[in-house]
């Protein structure tokens, strides 16, 4: 039988950079202590008062049909949410609904991008964006988001890949997996080279409210970026709530107009009852945020000074995020083969770096959504092997 391209493009994309969490999944089915910090998810509960808002809601009768923008409550909620952080009218027409940022994503690509066109995108960068790009048929051209600029993206090497079949630039900011938060300064830089190639600019916004270090800038705050650029977001981080799948993206109203009849094609609609509890979520600050911004932050700060320095580890605070990287090319392993080892050596699962881009060989991505023990006694695995294999390269 005869497939559609698009199943060859994604064939097999993506599966080998999760293959230490999966090697850790299948330990754990078989009954071993292994301590996993490999994905990015709450650690915390979503909040009951939440929960209770959709538990009303579909009481309430609020379980039928909605439709392909979005409820009015939670529409309303995003227009005062994003008029008061850009300092600009931002109404219905603006935003759209979806089941999550990646849906989110994949719609808005699908609405700007094509075969032929070349997406830009930071490296590192998260793992499913290879996927995403690939699926409008374009191409993905990397920016290399360098450690000695704290890996933030530069104007400067942001122009030096662009051609003249650049046609959208995917912009992470606060970043996974580096943590990373551009200033608006850096914001403004990167958005007038934009403006010079006439580029979209689509904004993953995700980490918004879970920064320690720096204040949050986005390009659909500057009103010369506002024409192009569409931001997308969630509740799953802000708001501890993954698993209900709320997000939704804001952008000018003339492509919302377009990509209105794209997204009915495939969703008709989100869940009544999710919407009402995100509109209840949006009116009044997370709860949820403040907590985890202190824990990540506590966990950083530990995991930094239990492996920054030993045994050849390079390990600093991350400006934000559900994550810390830690270096261990002084090891002499690539991080794909330090993760393994660690996880058949010492039952500790972590990210390797080469998940998320050529530019973070070497490296490992550890999340801080795991309580502080296990936290501990990952440190303890890693420093183990680290030494170890410090002690072979000096015998």
């Amino acid at each position: 039988m005869r497939y559609a391209s698009v199943t060859n493009r994604l064939a097999g994309l993506g599966s080998d950079k999760w293959a230490v969490h999966m090697r850790a999944r299948e330990m754990k089915h078989a009954g071993e202590d292994v301590i996993e910090l490999t994905i990015g998810e709450p650690d915390i509960p979503t909040p009951n008062d939440m929960i209770d808002v959709a538990e009303r809601s579909m009481r309430a009768g609020r379980t039928g049909y909605s439709n392909g923008r979005g409820e009015p409550a939670v529409l309303a909620a995003l227009s005062a949410k994003y008029t008061a952080r850009t300092g600009r009218p931002i109404d219905a027409e603006h935003i759209m609904c979806f089941p999550g940022t990646q849906t989110a994503l994949s719609l808005v690509m699908l609405g700007i991008a094509e075969e032929g066109d070349e997406i830009i995108t930071g490296d590192p960068l998260y793992a499913t964006y290879d996927g995403v790009v690939r699926a409008t048929g374009a191409m993905r051209v990397s920016v290399p988001l360098r450690p000695e600029k704290g890996f933030r993206m530069q104007a400067a090497d942001l122009e030096k890949v662009i051609t003249p079949r650049t046609k959208v630039l995917l912009l992470n900011t606060p970043h996974n997996p580096t943590g990373a938060v551009l200033s608006a300064r850096e914001i403004a830089e990167i958005g007038e080279v934009c403006r010079k190639h006439n580029l979209w600019i689509v904004s993953d916004e995700v980490y918004e409210q879970l920064i320690f270090d720096g204040t949050f800038a986005s390009p659909l705050d500057q009103p010369e970026l506002a024409d192009r650029t569409v931001a997308v977001s969630s509740i799953s981080k802000s708001h501890a709530a993954p698993g209900f799948r709320s997000g939704w993206c804001v952008g000018p109203k003339d492509f919302t107009r377009r990509l209105l009849p794209l997204s009915e094609s495939m969703l008709f609609g989100g869940q009544p009852f999710i919407a009402d509890m995100t509109a209840y979520a949006l009116g009044q600050p997370s709860a949820a945020a403040s907590t985890m911004r202190e824990s990540y932050l506590r966990r950083a700060r530990s995991i930094a000074n239990r492996l920054d320095g030993v045994a050849g580890i390079d390990c600093k605070i991350p400006q934000a995020g559900m994550f810390i990287l830690a270096d261990i090319r002084a090891t002499g392993l690539s991080g794909d083969e330090f993760a393994m080892r660690l996880l058949e050596e010492e039952l500790v699962a972590v990210m390797p770096g080469e998940s998320f881009g050529e530019n973070l060989a070497g490296y490992l991505r550890l999340s801080l959504s795991v309580a502080d023990d296990k936290i501990d006694a990952a440190c303890a695995g890693i420093v183990r092997l680290a030494s170890r294999l410090q002690k072979r390269k000096s015998a």
